[in-house]
């Protein structure tokens, strides 16, 4: 492949990555599909898995949104059963929320599942291509911060 200009790599990357995502999200979970997750709310629910229980203010900062649009999102989420809301014991006015146990099972499922897919998008080049796409990968990511 010839030498590509940052704009044509732009271009190339623009043209590549929607067909990545869309295999993605074609294979998402049928358990997502049947429940109505959206990816927003995946995002929501994905976060509290990792970090356990939040405040709407660490939930914005960590999707980088407002925490209006949080709120929305979440009161969704507790009228469906996936997140509970908790009072904070030191200061009645914090609210926190968590992850239902339902909640919980459909997380840990995609993420097997986004594993396997993983391991079968990737599986169809070599070892040392996917250790220098995620050297590369790891690299952007600590630009992005």
């Amino acid at each position: 492949m010839p030498a590509l200009t940052l704009s044509e790599f732009a271009d190339k990357v623009a043209e590549v990555m929607p067909a990545f995502f869309r295999e993605f999200m074609r294979n998402q979970p049928a358990q997502l599909r049947k429940t109505g997750i959206t990816p927003p709310q995946f995002m929501i629910l994905n976060v509290l898995n990792r970090t356990g229980e939040s405040r709407m203010t660490d939930l914005a900062h960590a999707l980088g949104v407002s925490t209006a649009a949080v709120t929305g999102i979440v009161d969704r989420l507790v009228r469906d059963g996936f997140l509970v809301r908790k009072s904070d014991p030191k200061d009645r006015r914090i609210v926190k929320v968590d992850l239902t146990p339902k909640a919980a099972r459909m997380v840990k499922e995609a993420a097997e599942h986004r594993k396997r897919l993983t391991m079968k998008i990737f599986g169809m080049i070599s070892q040392r291509e996917r250790e220098e796409y995620l050297k590369i990968l790891m690299h952007v990511k600590e630009h992005l911060k």
